[in-house]
C-alpha cells in the first residue's frame, strides 16, 4: 500500500508542487536579504553575520533547503520522465509546441542549470564559510561578508554565468510558479490573479538579482 502511493503520480505532483512553493519562499527571503547589500554593507555584514552563526539556519534550515533542492530537481526528472513516455510519439514531435511555452516544454533544462548555478553558488560562498569557521577555525568577524561578496563578482565570466542562470531561473518559474500551486490545489477562482502574479514574480526576482550581481560587478 505504501509502495502504491509513493508510486502515484499525483502524489508525486504534490510532492513537486509542495518543494517547489518552498524553494519559491526561499528565493523571496534570499533576494531580500542580498539586496540589502545594494543598499548598505553594514547591515548586509550584520545580517549575514547572524544568519551563518544562528544554529537554527546553519544546522536546520540549511539542511532541509538542499534536501528541498535536490528532492525538486529529482522529482522534476522522474515526472518528465514518466510524461514522455505517456506522450504520443506524434504528438511529442507535432504538438508540443503549438501548445506549450517554451518554458513549460523545458523545465528540466532550465533546473538542470539552476541546480549548477546552485553549485556555484555553494562552492562560492558555503564552502567558503565552512573553510572559514570548520577548517581554518577563524574567530567571527562580520565585517567580512561584504567584501567577499564584492570579491566574487569582479570577474566577468562569473557574473556573465550568474546572470545567465538568472534568466533561466526566470523561465523556470514562468511556467514552475503557477505549476506548483495548481499541484496543491490552488486551482480556483483565484487562479487567473496567482497565474498573472506567478508571471510578476518569475520577472522581478531573477531581475532583482541580476541587478545586484551587475551592481557590485560595476560599482567596485
Amino acid at each position: 500500500m505504501a509502495a502504491q502511493i509513493l508510486n502515484s503520480s499525483i502524489i508525486r505532483k504534490v510532492a513537486m508542487g509542495l518543494s517547489g512553493i518552498f524553494l519559491i519562499s526561499f528565493l523571496m527571503l534570499h533576494v531580500s536579504l542580498n539586496f540589502t547589500s545594494v543598499i548598505s554593507g553594514d547591515l548586509f555584514n550584520q545580517i549575514s553575520h547572524f544568519m551563518g552563526y544562528n544554529w537554527l539556519v546553519q544546522y536546520i534550515g540549511q539542511p532541509i533547503l538542499i534536501f528541498g533542492l535536490v528532492f525538486h530537481f529529482v522529482m522534476g526528472f522522474i515526472l518528465e520522465i514518466q510524461n514522455r513516455k505517456a506522450r504520443p510519439v506524434g504528438y511529442a514531435r507535432n504538438a508540443s509546441s503549438a501548445n506549450s511555452s517554451w518554458s513549460s516544454r523545458n523545465m528540466i533544462i532550465s533546473g538542470a542549470v539552476i541546480l549548477s548555478y546552485f553549485c556555484l553558488h555553494w562552492y562560492d560562498f558555503w564552502f567558503q564559510e565552512l573553510n572559514y569557521k570548520f577548517i581554518e577555525m577563524n574567530v567571527p568577524n562580520e565585517t567580512r561578508y561584504y567584501e567577499e561578496l564584492v570579491h566574487k563578482f569582479q570577474s566577468p565570466v562569473r557574473t556573465f554565468l550568474y546572470c545567465c542562470a538568472f534568466v533561466l531561473l526566470g523561465f523556470h518559474l514562468w511556467h514552475g510558479f503557477y505549476s506548483s500551486m495548481q499541484s496543491v490545489g490552488f486551482n480556483n477562482r483565484y487562479a487567473r490573479a496567482l497565474a498573472q502574479f506567478g508571471r510578476y514574480f518569475a520577472i522581478v526576482v531573477p531581475s532583482c538579482f541580476i541587478f545586484i550581481a551587475l551592481f557590485h560587478h560595476f560599482a567596485h
